[in-house]
């Protein structure tokens, strides 16, 4: 790309010394520098509109230029001819290195890969290609160096940069049996890693394909523009062409309604458009790969400005989603026993809830048979040759089993033995800091947020309450949570955050599905159009910001570039304006647009 930009740079530079020559000789000699300038810097333009024209592409940029250009010719402005394309060559010049430079900028945020890791092979440090690291190979990682592929540290210590992936610029601790995502930087120490991923199947590869395919899914605004490009076109060469006819069979000058149609022509070339809001639509992207967010496509990005409902899921979204224990009421049992069964039957369990209470159960887990989860409900096994039933409030009610009222704040599981009821312990889950900013993103949708939870009422509530939101459902199996986004959907667009493989039903029926915290999961972004990567609030608030100001960009360089086209071409009609006019209206404001649209990118959100 550079190669070409140098080489059109040159001809633009050598054109310009033969114009300049020309204007201080002699007529004759003028004529053929003149000549040998407009080859030299239109040979590049006739020559992808001839391509065009062979695809049966008749209404392009380029062959309006060659038709403008040659007329100026035919009716004998040779200079203005040379300089309309000149300045067409130079404006495409400004505005592919305005595109080349934005896109660099944001590719380069992306710039996750390790091509070479250091493998660890008998106990000797061997230096290969990222691409030959197999799952459960060892290799080391020094101070300064990306992980190359996803891996867990086994042995050492050290600060990580994880920037890169999350946005975040605080640097994160890791210690043995942390998990540790490619395109991470090691800051301080050596670390010894086993791969959990190949280079192809790791976090970063995940995230580039998403980057390199995010405008395949085009806008609402980009299909348009795409359509009214190709009517606006051949109307405007049309109206050209009937700008000439006219005026002449009625005995008008025919050079002088020649050169407004040139006019007309030139001020028409849609390049503004047609550069400028698929450039906007791209660089909003980055602006939220920037952030610590990857946004699947422009449409989903357009999207974000005109959501109506968001949606989240609670725990691990709006909540930390590390649990712990913090009371037990067991009405038979010791404490440590009725803690030791419940955490046995959950042995199998990866779900946080079952994690936290195998955390804080100290004796050995008993062994458990004939193991049944029960999606939305709990836990049926066999320990000891009884029947145990661990879940919320409906699983045992399903078993016609009585359980004790209570107006614990928390999540419940309850445990009954052979139909016995046992009793119950709470478990609590921390709300995340940043969900305290669920309040300013509420003042940028149209109408409300609602939470959807499994929990029970009362900790959902409190959840509820203490982040001041007024729509919340509670107790809700998963199917449940859909036939409530689907009441929502029948309102108006709604958007739902969740953790990206639980919530995965919910995320593909709304218009706009958020995973949050699931990074490297492929249920999260096979499900979601949008994957959080730093487990956020504040990025979901900086995301819809950054498509609400996308859209806003993308209109304004619409309206801007249309206005002023309008303007000039009234202005050649009337025969008031001029070629040079034109150019500016073609050029000048392609240019004003990019800038405009390129600035979605720089600003901080």
């Amino acid at each position: 790309m550079n190669k070409l930009l140098n080489l059109t740079l040159l001809r633009i530079i050598i054109s310009l010394i033969l114009f300049i020559v020309s204007l201080f000789t002699t007529s004759s000699i003028e004529f053929v520098l003149i000549l040998i300038s407009y080859i030299i810097i239109s040979y590049e333009v006739f020559k992808e509109a001839i391509e065009e024209i062979s695809e049966l592409n008749f209404f392009n940029e380029c062959f309006l230029m060659v038709i403008a250009t040659l007329g100026a010719f035919y009716t004998g402005s040779y200079e203005e001819a040379v300089m309309v394309m000149l300045l067409f060559e130079f404006g495409e010049y400004l505005s592919d290195l305005a595109v080349n430079k934005s896109k660099k900028s944001i590719t380069q945020l992306m710039d996750l890969k390790a091509e070479k890791t250091n493998l660890l092979k008998n106990n000797k440090i061997v230096e290969v290609e990222t691409k030959d690291v197999k799952i459960d190979d060892i290799f080391i990682v020094k101070p300064g160096e990306k992980i190359p592929v996803d891996g867990v540290v086994i042995d050492g210590e050290s600060f990580i940069d994880t920037s890169a992936i999350t946005g975040e610029l605080t640097p994160r601790r890791v210690k043995a049996k942390d998990k540790i995502l490619s395109g991470f930087i090691n800051n301080d120490s050596v670390i010894k890693v086993k791969a959990t991923s190949t280079i192809n199947t790791s976090t970063t590869s995940k995230i580039l394909s998403l980057i390199e395919n995010s405008n395949e899914k085009k806008s609402n605004t980009e299909k348009f523009i795409t359509r009214f490009a190709k009517i606006y076109t051949p109307i405007i060469i049309i109206s050209a062409a009937l700008l000439v006819l006219i005026p002449t069979l009625l005995g008008q000058d025919f050079n002088k309604w020649l050169y407004k149609a040139l006019i007309f022509l030139v001020t028409s070339c849609p390049c503004a458009l047609v550069i400028s809001v698929p450039l906007g639509y791209f660089c909003g992207i980055g602006a939220a790969s920037k952030n610590g967010a990857i946004i699947k496509g422009s449409s989903e990005l357009e999207s974000l400005s005109n959501v109506d409902y968001l949606l989240l899921d609670k725990t691990g979204t709006i909540t930390e989603g590390v649990f712990e224990v913090i009371k037990i009421n067991s009405k038979y049992l010791s404490d440590e026993d009725f803690l030791n069964i419940i955490a046995s039957a959950e042995e199998n369990s990866l779900h946080p809830i079952a994690m936290a209470i195998k955390e804080k159960s100290k004796s050995s887990l008993k062994k458990s048979t004939k193991f049944k989860e029960i999606a939305g409900k709990g836990i049926m096994c066999l320990i000891n040759d009884k029947e145990v039933l661990v879940g919320n409030k409906k699983l045992l009610e399903e078993n016609n089993i009585s359980v004790d009222n209570n107006n614990d704040t928390g999540t419940i599981v309850y445990l009954a033995i052979d139909k016995k009821y046992q009793g119950y312990l709470v478990i609590a889950d921390k709300i995340k800091e940043s969900s305290m900013q669920l309040k300013n993103i509420e003042k940028l949708i149209n109408r409300d947020i609602v939470i959807l939870s499994g929990d029970n009422n009362e900790y959902v509530k409190n959840v509820a309450e203490t982040l001041k939101i007024d729509n919340y459902f509670s107790n809700l199996l998963p199917q449940e949570k859909v036939e409530k986004m689907s009441i929502y959907l029948s309102k108006g667009k709604t958007m739902f955050v969740g953790d990206g493989i639980n919530d995965a039903p919910v995320i593909k029926k709304a218009d706009i599905g958020v995973s949050m915290g699931t990074i490297g999961s492929d249920a999260a972004i096979e499900a979601s159009d949008i994957v959080i990567m730093n487990d956020n609030i504040e990025t979901l608030e900086k995301i819809i910001k950054i498509g609400i100001n996308t859209k806003k960009k993308v209109i304004q360089s619409i309206i801007f570039a249309l206005v002023i086209k309008f303007i000039i071409l009234l202005l050649g009609v009337i025969g008031i304006s001029s070629i040079w006019m034109a150019v500016f209206a073609d050029v000048g404001v392609t240019l004003l647009s990019i800038l405009n649209v390129v600035s979605i990118f720089l600003k901080k959100y």
